[in-house]
This record gives C-alpha cells, sequence and structure tokens, in this order.
C-alpha cells in the first residue's frame, strides 16, 4: 500500500488555504502536513516539513508563485500543483509554470461549482508518484524540417499532465508545410485558446483553436477547444474539424478517444496517431482503433513520460506501433507522413 501523498499548500488566501486543505483532507490518500502565505513562509515550510507535493497560487504578493517555482525547481526539485484563477491572465501565467516544469494546473473555483478541486486529489496522488522534474539548461528551439516534402496523411496527437512541454518539443520540429495535424490537450476551457496562441508563436506552422466547420489543411495545427465539446474529423472528401456537444468521455470534454475513433473511421491508413504523456486511459482505445484501421501509432516512452498513464494503457493494449523518447517523436512523425520519392501517399 503506498503512503498517503504529503502536501503543503501555499496560497495568500486563508480562505482558499482552508478549501484546499478540506478537499485533499477528505481523500484518505492524501494528507496536508502544512500550509502557507507567501512565499518565504513556504520556503521555510518546504525546509522543515520535505512535503511530497506542493499547491502554489500564481497570484501572490513579495514574490509571486510563477518566481518561487523557478527557484523550487532550480534548487529543490519536487512536484508541484499550479493553482490558477481562470481568466486568460491566468491561463498565460499557468502555460508558463507549465514550461517551468510544473507537474499540472488546476483552475481557483468558480461561484455555484458543484466540486470545487474536484480532481486535484487525484492530481495530488499522480504527482506524488510522478517523476521528480529536475530543471536543466535553458532548452534550445529545435529547428524545424526544411526539406519536408509532405504526404497525405492526418496526424492525430492526445496528451494530458505534461502535455505543454510534450507538445512544444514535438511541434517545434514540425516544418511549415507539416501535414495536417488535430490535437486533444486535457486544459481547462480559458486555457486553449492562449495554449494555441503561444504554440503559434513557438512554431513555424499555423497554431490554431480548432473551430466547427475549418477544414484541415497543410501547414496548419488544430488544437481543441477546452469545455463543453469534443474535436472529431469528419467528411472525407474534404477533411474538417467538427465540435459535438455530448457527455464527458473517460472523465474528459474534450476526449482523446472521441477524435481518435473519428480520425480512424475517416482517414483509416492515411494517418498518424501519437499518444503522449498523461494520467488515465483516455485515447488509448481509440489508437487501438486507428492501428487496426491500418494506421502508424506512436507513444511516448515512460522514461520521458511527466505521467506514464494514457501512453503505458496504449502499449498494454496493443495501440503503440512504435514506442519512442519524447525527443524523437516529431522526427519520426515527419518521417511517416513524408511523401514517398515515387510520388505522394
Amino acid at each position: 500500500m503506498m503512503a498517503r501523498a504529503r502536501v503543503l499548500v501555499v496560497d495568500d488566501s486563508a480562505t482558499m488555504r482552508g478549501l484546499i486543505t478540506a478537499v485533499l483532507n477528505s481523500d484518505p490518500d492524501v494528507s496536508v502536513i502544512g500550509q502557507a502565505g507567501d512565499a518565504m513562509e513556504a520556503r521555510a515550510a518546504i525546509k522543515q516539513l520535505n512535503p511530497d507535493v506542493v499547491t502554489l497560487d500564481i497570484e501572490m504578493p513579495n514574490m509571486n508563485g510563477l518566481e518561487f517555482l523557478e527557484k523550487i525547481m532550480r534548487l529543490r526539485p519536487m512536484p508541484v500543483i499550479m493553482v490558477s484563477t481562470m481568466t486568460h491572465r491566468g491561463a498565460e501565467a499557468t502555460l508558463a509554470a507549465l514550461e517551468i516544469g510544473a507537474f499540472d494546473c488546476v483552475g481557483k473555483p468558480m461561484p455555484g461549482d458543484a466540486r470545487p478541486f474536484g480532481d486535484l486529489a487525484e492530481k495530488v496522488k499522480a504527482a506524488a508518484r510522478s517523476q521528480r522534474r529536475v530543471a536543466g539548461p535553458a532548452a534550445i528551439a529545435a529547428k524545424p524540417a526544411t526539406d519536408f516534402r509532405v504526404g497525405r496523411k492526418i496526424v492525430a496527437i492526445g496528451s494530458s499532465t505534461g502535455g505543454v512541454e510534450a507538445l512544444i518539443s514535438v511541434l517545434q520540429k514540425f516544418p511549415q508545410n507539416c501535414p495536417p495535424t488535430v490535437i486533444t490537450q486535457h486544459m481547462p476551457p480559458t486555457f486553449t485558446k492562449s495554449f494555441a496562441e503561444r504554440l503559434n508563436r513557438l512554431c513555424a506552422p499555423i497554431v490554431q483553436e480548432a473551430t466547427d466547420g475549418a477544414r484541415l489543411e497543410i501547414g496548419r495545427i488544430y488544437l481543441a477547444p477546452g469545455g463543453d465539446r469534443h474535436l472529431q474529423v469528419v467528411t472525407p472528401s474534404a477533411p474538417s474539424c467538427r465540435l459535438i456537444e455530448s457527455g464527458p468521455v473517460n472523465g474528459h470534454r474534450p476526449s482523446v478517444d472521441v477524435l481518435f475513433d473519428s480520425v480512424a473511421e475517416l482517414a483509416g491508413r492515411n494517418a498518424v496517431g501519437v499518444i503522449l504523456t498523461g494520467m488515465g486511459r483516455d485515447g488509448a482505445s481509440g489508437l487501438l482503433k486507428m492501428r487496426s484501421a491500418g494506421a502508424r501509432t506512436i507513444g511516448q516512452n515512460e522514461k520521458t513520460c511527466v505521467v506514464y498513464g494514457m501512453p503505458r494503457v496504449a502499449h498494454e493494449l496493443g495501440a503503440v506501433e512504435h514506442q519512442l523518447p519524447l525527443g524523437s517523436i516529431g522526427e519520426e512523425i515527419l518521417k511517416l507522413t513524408a511523401a514517398r520519392k515515387e510520388g505522394s501517399e
């Protein structure tokens, strides 16, 4: 039996600290061992208590959460879950935190929320089990391929916890004329627009939030919007995005399985499916459908995953054709989607 996850709660609001503590302590496998109201208190508490996981408010007095996170990752790496307001400004800060090395993020509850911090305990337990994040030298942006000749395949990617860094790593390898690419990343509603904008600044292709009816085009990457709809790819004669309103699948909306199922049906062998780091099993059965339909499939390996959940289940089901370290996935996608020398696929 695994020991209880020991948590330090850091937030400048006593009310918020109390709410987070109550939610976490209601789970028998989690124990809040301390609270701190600012970075100075948190630093002392980390030294004294040595928690397994820290929950950290992004906006705090004296030293904000991003500055403090950077110090944690540089001096004493440990799993940190960021707690953020569900605003555009909060989304930008959270994305920066995830790039620095935060394990995951949760949104502060809105008025009327039936289950405030409903998934926080599960994220804390996953964080406590995760590989420690060690801050290394700043990553050098990968140079996209310059001699790529695109074929006729569609790329579908699914990711969750750890996916921000993973997607940046993969997509920065893509050239301006990359194959049409659709992505479902588990993320709160207000965050996906900011993430698409950030990817668009960092990558050679055009990256945008998917809109209903958008035609899939070479050189464009479509990110499923967070919220109350799933992303599918439809219309074989002119592949395009469809956003459908329906209940969560595997606890998620948008769901990776919904995307992969649609690509398996639409594109068959003319597709490449990729499953990256993430908790749970979303995407595993959909990737198996893609592989059974003739698609090439890739899974991120355990060593490079923040959480080896979704890729592990996919691998165990036989859905993964190639299991690769994160740094090799971008090149492999391009190899599998390039036009053949004797003519396009």
